[in-house]
Parts: structure tokens; C-alpha cells; sequence
């Protein structure tokens, strides 16, 4: 008997909390009840921070011919932190994925098309930026070398008798491409073959970027051996609203839409090399995509001519114009 009534004793005290536990639960959840049927009982208990709620509606009498019996449940979980997150509440989460799938699903019932078309990128050279700012310059061949490693010098260049003392004439100019298009302009190379230039210290994601040639003005044949200028893309810069996302990185390099990838006329390559080119009225043709690797939506304006006059000391470029 002592022992039945310590055990009574000890019991006496979790079965009053339980029932004040379940009273409380009661009374505190009569806002989130819904009209669901004329009867009704909820359920609710809490795991790991998260108030699991069951709901039943009860069972109502239904005539022979139709169901005798039915029953309704209903389970719902609400979470401490969808207070504080209001976006949860809202579906942005997995309920706006949710309803998301069913607006697809409705559009494709509806006839329309739920996959939207791709839009593609379109680069635009800017003529007049070509026609501002191009000039002549002699450099002697020791400061050329990062240069000569990545063939941007003419043939000549090359010789084994060419020494570190002599001159190289280059017509140098700047170049700013835009992307016009509605869709990212990317490399075609995967980043593990992207190429670092030990010299210049970046990554060149293009062979192939732009062609620079100069051209006879009666003949239209290349009169100095134009080079393919490799390039580290990135949106140097960006229309007004436009915000910058590639960079000369090895993760990131690319032309958003809206975005110019700019070289000034004095960094390395950005040239010509006219040596061996006598004075004489020229064209310079340069050229984007030309290979047109990279596919666009138009390929009618990836190309700039220039009309050059050359006079063995200077350039003078003149009507800039894409063809």
C-alpha cells in the first residue's frame, strides 16, 4: 500500500500537466479554426520549434444511395520562423514553386506556350570609338615581348636577327563592343580550357574575339598581317540600370545584354602592326565574333571599316562605319 501510494503520488502531478497542457491547447487555437463543418476537432503538438495540427471534421449521416460515411482530415505544420519570414507566408518558397507548376500547367491546358523562347546576344562594335582615338606609335621590340608570345606582332617580327633595340611601327586603336542582344554573349570554351597568359595575368576565355586587317583601298587585299585578338571578356560597363556581372576572372567572363567589354588603344595587342606597310590610304577592318562560334541574332553588324591615311608619322581614320 505505501508503495501504491508513492507511485499515485508521483503520477498525480504529469496527469494535472497534461490536462492544463491540452485545456490550454483548446482555448489558444480558436483563431485558427475554419469553418469546415458543423463539427469539429483539432489536434495540435510541437516538435523541434514546429506546431503540427490535426483537424477532423467528423462524420456525417448521407443517405443509402449516396456515401454513408465520410470523414475529412486535414494535417498542416506552421513554423516559428514563417513570423519572421514573411515570403514564406506569401509562397515565394516551395508554395510559389507550387503554384507556379500549376500556371504552367493551366497556360499548356490553355493552349499557350509555356516554355519561354531563349533570347540570344547580339555584338555591336562602336565605329566612332575606333575613329577617336587611333594613332601611331613606335615601340622598340624588348618592351614587346608578352606581346610577341601571343602573336600580335607581324612575321617580321620574328626573325632571329630582329633585336631587343629595334622599332616596331603599330597602328594602334581602341575598340568598345556592345551587347545589344536579350541574352548573355559566353565563351564557347568550357573554363578548364580557358588560357592563362602568364605575362598579362589573366585568363583568355576566346581565341578568337576580334580580327584586325588592313586592307588596300583599291584592291581590298591585306596589305599588313592582321592578327586574332584573344580576349578576357567582361562587361567593362553598362547602360544606365544595368548592373555589371562578368569579370577578367577565371569563373566569370562573359557580355551581359546592355554591357560594353571596352580595350583601350594602350594595352597590349590592341594594334596592328605596320612595319613593313608603306605610307598609303588603307582600310581597317575590324571584325567581332568572327567566327561566329558564338551564335547571335544578327550577324550584319559585327563588322567596322574604317577609311586610314596613312603618311609614314601618322593615321588619320575617317568614316568609321559597320558594313
Amino acid at each position: 500500500e505505501e508503495m501504491a501510494d508513492f507511485l499515485w503520488g508521483l503520477s498525480a502531478p504529469i496527469w494535472h500537466c497534461l490536462l492544463v497542457v491540452l485545456v490550454r491547447l483548446g482555448a489558444g487555437q480558436d483563431h485558427l479554426r475554419a469553418p469546415l463543418g458543423p463539427w469539429r476537432q483539432r489536434i495540435q503538438w510541437e516538435n523541434n520549434g514546429q506546431v503540427y495540427s490535426l483537424l477532423s471534421t467528423g462524420t456525417r449521416y448521407r443517405l443509402p444511395s449516396q456515401n454513408r460515411r465520410r470523414t475529412q482530415m486535414l494535417l498542416t505544420t506552421k513554423n516559428y520562423l514563417d513570423q519572421r519570414n514573411p515570403q514564406r507566408r506569401q509562397g515565394y518558397c516551395c508554395g510559389g514553386q507550387r503554384r507556379a507548376a500549376d500556371h504552367r500547367a493551366t497556360s499548356k491546358s490553355a493552349g499557350l506556350n509555356a516554355q519561354p523562347i531563349a533570347g540570344l546576344p547580339d555584338l555591336i562594335p562602336d565605329p566612332y570609338y575606333i575613329q577617336a582615338a587611333s594613332y601611331i606609335q613606335r615601340v622598340q621590340m624588348y618592351a614587346l615581348r608578352c606581346a610577341a608570345e601571343e602573336n600580335c606582332l607581324s612575321r617580321s617580327a620574328y626573325r632571329p636577327s630582329v633585336s631587343d633595340l629595334e622599332y616596331r611601327v603599330l597602328l594602334r586603336f581602341p575598340q568598345r563592343v556592345k551587347n545589344q542582344g536579350t541574352a548573355d554573349f559566353l565563351p564557347v570554351k568550357p573554363r578548364h580550357e580557358w588560357e592563362w597568359h602568364s605575362c598579362h595575368q589573366h585568363y583568355h576565355s576566346m581565341e578568337a574575339f576580334s580580327n584586325y586587317d588592313l586592307l588596300d583601298v583599291a584592291t581590298g587585299q591585306k596589305v599588313a598581317e592582321g592578327h586574332k585578338a584573344s580576349f578576357c571578356l567582361e562587361d567593362t560597363s553598362c547602360d544606365p540600370g544595368v548592373r555589371r556581372r562578368f569579370a577578367c576572372t577565371a569563373h566569370t567572363q562573359g557580355l551581359g545584354p546592355g554591357c560594353y567589354d571596352t580595350y583601350h588603344a594602350n594595352i597590349d595587342c590592341q594594334w596592328i602592326d605596320i612595319t613593313d606597310v608603306p605610307p598609303g590610304n588603307y582600310v581597317l577592318k575590324v571584325t567581332v565574333n568572327p567566327s561566329q562560334l558564338v551564335q547571335e541574332s544578327d550577324f550584319s553588324n559585327n563588322e567596322v571599316r574604317c577609311d586610314v591615311r596613312y603618311t609614314g608619322s601618322y593615321v588619320q581614320a575617317r568614316n568609321c562605319r559597320i558594313v
